[in-house]
């Protein structure tokens, strides 16, 4: 893999087409698909489990941008395409990440996810998917709770406010253990007047996602598309690759709205 700055610079060089392409799990998982191998529109239907219309118009949609053409009845990514993102995705790492997260990004907001931290995502290859079943609702609540109440130190990215992480950090805080807390504007002032956290800033905006980092594990919730967090599901891992690219996502999450606080 090369390296961070090497890739930063490609993926600058050609932003606006990536943006493009990435903007869609559905055309990134396409794009992903059609790197492997040629495939006709049965075989895509088959190997993502994608809908015949959501193919059909995506793949439209990128056949008349130049990134695919068809030949025999196949699709093909462009040579242009497969180096693009061969460079700026390393797609050959990604596409099991695709593969085994899809149903926890699709129908997900992820815009809010910083182009370097998505240019990283083979990191979480070892991650796994945590959900709430019938039995116990709350377990991904729950999950988070643990995870706070065990760790040494602690980097968060909240969008909205639930008191329980609340008492937990604070627990934390007296303690005397290491936490960076940064939560959404609309619920700073809760924060601010409950929590005894001393390194707590806020950013703007709603619907962004939620980040837990501690030193034994990661935790990624993320917002559906219509507008609510997604507290079925989490995708997290103790794997040191995994939280690496947390600690990475917090970094560049707080490089982004470091002017906002």
């Amino acid at each position: 893999m090369e390296d961070d700055t090497s890739i930063l610079k490609i993926y600058e060089t050609v932003s606006k087409e990536v943006k493009y392409l990435t903007n869609s799990l559905v055309r990134l998982k396409i794009l992903a698909t059609l790197y492997e191998h040629e495939l006709n529109m049965k075989e895509m239907n088959n190997t993502t489990g994608l809908s015949y219309s959501s193919i059909s118009s995506n793949m439209h949609d990128l056949e008349v941008e130049g990134y695919l053409y068809r030949e025999s009845n196949k699709y093909f990514l462009s040579n242009s395409t497969k180096l693009k993102m061969g460079n700026v995705l390393e797609l050959n790492g990604i596409i099991k990440v695709l593969d085994e997260f899809f149903n926890i990004l699709d129908k997900h907001l992820v815009d809010m996810i910083p182009e370097k931290s998505i240019t990283e995502m083979d990191m979480l290859e070892k991650a796994n998917v945590i959900e709430s079943d019938g039995f116990d609702v709350y377990r991904v609540y729950k999950y988070i709770a643990d995870a706070l109440t065990t760790a040494n130190h602690v980097k968060c990215i909240l969008p909205f406010y639930y008191e329980e992480f609340n008492d937990k950090l604070n627990d934390l805080s007296i303690k005397n253990k290491s936490i960076d807390l940064m939560v959404s504007d609309l619920v700073f002032e809760t924060f601010k007047s409950s929590s005894k956290i001393v390194k707590l800033a806020s950013f703007s905006g709603k619907n962004n996602f939620l980040l837990i980092v501690t030193n034994q594990m990661m935790i990624l919730g993320l917002f559906k598309e219509d507008g609510y967090f997604d507290q079925n599901r989490l995708l997290t891992s103790e794997d040191t690759d995994s939280i690496r690219w947390a600690e990475n996502l917090f970094k560049n999450f707080k490089n982004e709205k470091i002017n906002e606080f």
